[in-house]
């Protein structure tokens, strides 16, 4: 497997909505080779991410992408969040699509990952669209898949800024907190993307208009798509349009120049009312003691984003004929 022209990616997903177009967009992104859809809660079941992988597999001609099933709870147990009332309970706005011709590979989510970055070393990375449980469990499942592992390019965390599930944690990272601490703190080559960017992005109902009105292979379904999550946003934000969470965090994937980023170690709370809650040392302080923070390897905060640039990208695969 040669990386002179690709970058290979194992999308860690929940397969909703805007996960969707971005699974959509990778696809039709040249320079990258999906090796693999791993599924994990978060606004639907595991169970139901592994079905709408497999559509999504199916709908883009690659039926042959091997999809992982994740974990179905978090790290340390107990019944997942499951917020389905931001993307339908079906996770793709309620389209009632019938079920995949495909299946599930036998391997767990983990094991997958695992397999694939031992196999391939330094070619792979993942992008971890969703809670954190399957990348945690590859971490503790090998200790070397940190330093295997090409990069990761996560969703997730809410920097200096309020989350959306409560004004503390960001969805993805309250899903389970334990696993966000465990990969943040694992020493890989880790990009965060926290909805203090990725809210700076989106779609308004022009820009949805316009998507519906292109050539793109697959708008009209993506639109389709889109009027739950549209819906569920004007009445929880008055917001008349969506967040392009997932897109912009493909997009820092396969353009990190279209952003600015810091470096620093990042701790997740696990316990109490700030649950899910990420906090970077910025390092402007040299500490006089010990502390939670020390010892561990910086990683890369997104910062700042050239919002043109990013919504001029997201446009062009989506509207892609």
């Amino acid at each position: 497997m040669s990386t002179a022209s690709y970058q290979y990616a194992a999308c860690a997903t929940q397969t909703i909505v805007y996960d969707s177009m971005t699974i959509l967009m990778a696809f039709g992104e040249p320079s990258v080779e999906i090796i693999g859809l791993t599924t994990i809660f978060g606004n639907v079941a595991t169970e139901y991410a592994t079905r709408n992988a497999l559509l999504l597999c199916e709908r883009a001609g690659h039926p042959e992408v091997p999809v992982a099933e994740g974990s179905p709870e978090p790290l340390k147990g107990g019944e997942p969040r499951v917020a389905d009332f931001v993307h339908g309970s079906d996770g793709l706005g309620n389209l009632s699509l019938p079920a995949p011709t495909t299946k599930k590979v036998e391997e767990s989510a983990a094991e997958f990952m695992v397999n694939k970055v031992s196999q391939f070393p330094g070619e792979i990375s993942v992008l971890a669209l969703g809670p954190l449980t399957n990348v945690a469990l590859a971490i503790k499942r090998d200790s070397s898949f940190a330093c295997k592992v090409k990069k990761i390019v996560v969703l997730g965390g809410a920097f200096f800024a309020a989350g959306n599930v409560n004004p503390a944690a960001e969805a993805n990272i309250y899903g389970d907190p334990d696993a966000a601490d465990v990969v943040f703190t694992s020493g890989a080559d880790i990009d965060v993307v926290g909805i203090n960017i990725t809210t700076q992005c989106c779609f308004t109902d022009e820009d949805l208009l316009e998507l519906k009105n292109s050539k793109g292979v697959h708008a009209q379904f993506l639109c389709d798509m889109c009027k739950f999550y549209r819906d569920w946003h004007e009445k929880s934000d008055g917001f008349q349009g969506i967040f392009l969470h997932d897109p912009v965090s493909f997009t820092a994937l396969v353009h990190p120049e279209y952003f600015t980023f810091k470096k620093g170690v990042v701790r997740v709370e696990t316990q109490g009312i700030c649950t899910g809650h990420t906090l970077m040392d910025h390092g402007l302080k040299k500490w006089n003691s010990e502390n939670p923070w020390s010892g561990y390897a910086p990683i890369s905060v997104a910062w700042t984003v050239d919002v043109p640039k990013v919504l001029a990208y997201v446009k062009k695969l989506l509207m892609a004929p």
